[in-house]
């Protein structure tokens, strides 16, 4: 009788602390997808600034401004990771296809709030991409924890469910000449 107590107290035990480690996991991927917010955020701020930039310049290219404002406002209002991811790839070309008409356009190439602009898109890019990885790497293991024994038994008993990878393009940052 005693062996038989001693087992149920180690399964609790056991099950507690597998419980413990998936929700430090699932936790980790939502405080990862929050920078990625927060990243995301800080691009579609400086969204609206590089269109009037631009505009003024580059009155030709009012589809291509349309079409950034327009990716922005869609990211925005979108729901999942998957449909974010989505956008904001399409987002991320759209932009780096702005910064690019600077090369067209030597007046907006040589303003200072442009190149501020440029600076700081960079640096927001580089951000996200590092805030991606981040977040892909807090979902990797809370997959992994889930679809391994014997965390999977304690997963499916309370309900953890797999998070979705945060996949967007890699921007080709040599075709925007600094």
């Amino acid at each position: 009788m005693s062996f038989f107590i001693t087992l149920i107290i180690f399964v609790l035990i056991l099950a507690v602390i597998l419980y413990n480690r998936l929700v430090l996991a699932r936790n980790r991927v939502l405080a990862a997808w929050s920078d990625i917010s927060v990243q995301l955020k800080r691009r579609h701020d400086l969204i609206p600034k590089l269109v009037e930039a631009v505009k003024y310049y580059a009155r030709y290219e009012q589809a291509t401004l349309e079409n950034v404002v327009a990716l922005r406002n869609a990211s925005e209002a979108a729901n999942g990771v998957d449909q974010i991811s989505l956008l904001e790839s399409d987002l991320g070309r759209t932009v780096h296809q702005i910064l690019a008409l600077a090369e067209q356009y030597p007046d907006l190439k040589a303003n200072r709030s442009f190149l501020e602009l440029q600076r700081d898109i960079t640096n927001v890019e580089n951000d996200i991409q590092y805030a991606r990885r981040f977040y892909n790497g807090a979902v990797k293991r809370l997959n992994v924890r889930i679809g391994s024994f014997p965390d999977m038994l304690v997963a499916r008993l309370f309900g953890f469910r797999s998070a979705n990878y945060f996949e967007i393009e890699d921007h080709d940052k040599a075709d925007v000449k600094m």
